[in-house]
């Protein structure tokens, strides 16, 4: 069994690197050539760099670290990340919607339905995003080791079909997305809703400052840089159980002013354990953020540096919210700070690759904030974490 051995490593010179897609998980780190200092305090936005990985898009990775082929220092394989969450990934429905000229379709809503006794019943349903894509998972709060795949067809648009066309194409670990390709067509218009949800304990005192100096720079850049588009914005901040608050929000505007001055007016505190109230966030995420529900491109990211509480109750709550994020067409896009761990790493990557998202980390690069941890994934380029984020919300906006 190859072991994976760059934790053993961590304190090695950063070296240059590009994505690979097959390579052994390493600590990816990469070049970071921008300029200026993490302490120049009249301009701080633009200093914090990243790293974007999407398992979604790296399949067999992603397979060989459930399936045991890598494993930590300990010899301990990844997979039993899944047990310990309660999210399985095993049995992926890949969907892609296009129209009669093969045009990608966005924002249709994708059931995955099955048949037991002339009965439908949905199992999962997502909407797909600009490309026309939306991945549906089997059992995604379940361990199921084996499905009735031949049972289950698409739905597309709430209409049931009584037969599939084309047999079911699950994607089993060790092989590349099958795609289920299914037409459809509508009409559409460049509206985006995004929402920050952003942990505001103490211990995230060392880098909100920067955080929120990138939030208001990408809003910012944003705007000007898609005057066509529809966009609306929110925030949400959050800390824990017994301080000063545990949730507060703006709701979507379409003036970004008020969201940036909400933003601005933010600070860390509170907190005193290790998790916060990260299921309470998304709940309020989806109770208090006023979503478009037909026509948008949705995106949430979450600032945060430390998982939910380790609680059935807690476990519970997300095994709910996740769920209605996927049905709702809502992005989850986690952006992991320094303090993250193992545990709470393989956890955002799973809330990533449940909702269509994309798992970004802060480095070490910029020297801004605590250590950070290095990301269990293949080769990445580091960005500047605005310049990124940036980068992620024209591309669903193309």
């Amino acid at each position: 069994m190859r072991k994976n051995v760059f934790l053993l490593l961590a304190v090695v010179v950063l070296a240059a690197c590009s994505m690979s897609k097959d390579s052994e998980p390493s600590a990816g780190d990469g070049t970071y050539s921008g300029n200026g200092n993490a302490g120049d305090s009249t301009t701080i936005a633009g200093k914090v760099t990243a790293g974007e990985w999407r398992d979604l898009d790296h399949w067999l990775f992603w397979s060989d670290l459930m399936t045991g082929v890598y494993a930590d220092q300990d010899g301990q394989g990844y997979g039993m990340m899944s047990d310990y969450w309660g999210f399985f990934t095993n049995h992926r429905v890949a969907v892609r919607v296009e129209d009669i000229s093969g045009q990608p379709q966005r924002d249709i809503p994708v059931q995955l339905i099955r048949w037991v006794e002339e009965q439908p019943t949905v199992l999962c349903e997502g909407r797909t995003d600009n490309k026309g894509e939306v991945n549906l998972f089997v059992g995604m709060t379940q361990k199921m080791e084996e499905i009735d795949a031949a049972s289950m067809v698409i739905g597309l648009n709430g209409n049931i079909p009584i037969v599939q066309t084309e047999p079911l194409r699950v994607t089993p670990w060790g092989e590349e997305p099958q795609w289920n390709v299914c037409v459809a067509s509508r009409e559409s218009s460049a509206n985006i809703d995004i929402a920050f949800i952003v942990d505001a304990t103490g211990s995230m005192s060392d880098e909100i400052d920067f955080l929120k100096a990138d939030l208001l720079d990408i809003l910012n850049k944003v705007s000007q840089a898609n005057s066509n588009a529809d966009i609306r914005t929110a925030a949400l901040f959050y800390r824990d159980e017994g301080d000063a608050y545990v949730t507060r929000a703006n709701d979507f505007t379409a003036d970004v002013t008020q969201t940036t001055a909400f933003i601005a007016k933010q600070k860390a505190e509170g907190g005193g354990d290790y998790p916060e109230a990260v299921h309470t966030a998304l709940e309020k995420g989806l109770q208090d953020l006023s979503w478009r529900e037909d026509d948008c491109i949705r995106l949430a990211f979450m600032l945060l540096d430390a998982p939910p509480h380790k609680e059935d109750k807690v476990l519970q709550s997300l095994h709910l919210s996740v769920p209605q994020y996927v049905k709702a067409g809502i992005r989850l896009i986690p952006v992991a700070a320094s303090g993250v761990d193992k545990n709470t790493e393989f956890f955002l990557r799973f809330v990533a690759i449940a909702t269509d998202g994309t798992y970004v980390f802060i480095t070490n690069d910029s020297g801004i904030g605590g250590d950070h941890i290095a990301a269990t994934v293949g080769e990445y380029q580091v960005e500047l974490l605005n310049d990124l984020i940036t980068r992620l919300i024209n591309q669903y906006l193309e």
